[in-house]
């Protein structure tokens, strides 16, 4: 019953940090910057792993999309493909979580399971490795940046994008770390469920033997003076 308890705890946990984890990739504030006036903020530049883009005050934003993959900076195209398998291996193990959780009623028997359980969760520790890799290196090109007195092009500062990708891929990797550990638990109550019965049941079925067997022989007759 805990087992069961523990992998819909990690079901969940998993499949909040894999929409998490899904939901940076669109997001627009990645790194974000602003030109503050006397009153108002005049100017706020953004830009995530698809844009750039400006926003003045009265909200109209002008956007440029990036012209070429190969003309990027390979800090991008590496933060993309690292998302994109984060999304891709979420996904396969959300199938692969409820094919292996002991509620579901398909995967065979209850090892099988647990080893899909297992499947499931070594699936959602490399989605949140790349997601949490992917937000780690596009954020220190911005501190990097920020803090280095000889760049003198805008300076950005980290954007809300990079603490969701963070958040889910914390939630990915405890998730995924729960559904590793249910195959040790199962592993550990099939033990404790099997007992050898080899020598009680040989001495039980001879003693059956032995008392099945009528008793055929004639019965005893006793004298006056065995009695006295």
């Amino acid at each position: 019953m805990a087992s069961t308890s523990a992998e819909i705890i990690a079901f969940l946990l998993t499949i909040s940090g894999w929409v998490l984890v899904s939901s940076t990739l669109p997001t627009d504030y990645w790194k974000v910057s602003t030109i503050d006036g006397t009153v108002i903020t005049t100017a706020t530049f953004w830009a995530n792993l698809w844009k750039t883009c400006v926003t003045d005050s009265t909200g109209v934003s002008n956007c440029k999309d990036f012209p070429s993959m190969l003309a990027l900076d390979g800090y991008i195209q590496a933060c993309r493909g690292l998302m994109i398998s984060a999304v891709c291996l979420g996904f396969f193990g959300a199938i692969f979580g409820l094919v292996g959780m002991k509620c579901t009623k398909v995967g065979g028997s209850d090892q099988t399971k647990a080893k899909i359980a297992c499947l499931a969760g070594l699936s959602f520790i490399l989605s949140g490795l790349c997601s949490m890799t992917s937000c780690s290196l596009y954020a220190n090109r911005i501190t990097s940046e920020f803090f280095d007195p000889s760049f003198v092009a805008q300076k950005y500062e980290l954007g809300a994008a990079l603490f969701i990708g963070w958040a889910g891929a914390s939630l990915c990797i405890i998730g995924g770390v729960i559904f590793c550990f249910s195959i040790s638990e199962n592993s550990n109550s099939a033990r404790r469920g099997y007992a050898y019965n080899g020598a009680t049941s040989v001495m039980s079925s001879r003693t059956k033997v032995h008392n099945s067997v009528p008793d055929k022989s004639p019965p005893k007759h006793f004298d006056k003076n065995a009695y006295v």
